[in-house]
């Protein structure tokens, strides 16, 4: 998963991706962010734009 990746990828399959990630391989979204160098607020955008917000508490993303 990279930038351009991220950039061009559906956002349905993007949660479902960056889900599946932070409940199995990263307790925080900034060691996912960190991991693969993308840019915080263009993920953030992307699937705010969609409906989708970071629950800090669950550390998914879930429906605003």
């Amino acid at each position: 998963m990279d930038k351009e990746m991220i950039k061009n990828m559906d956002p349905n399959m993007l949660l479902s991706i960056l889900n599946m990630k932070l409940r199995d391989e990263f307790n925080i979204l900034e060691d996912l962010i960190k991991s693969y160098d993308l840019d915080r607020d263009e993920l953030i955008n992307k699937l705010s734009k969609s409906g989708y917000i970071y629950n800090i508490k669950i550390n998914q993303f879930t429906q605003k």
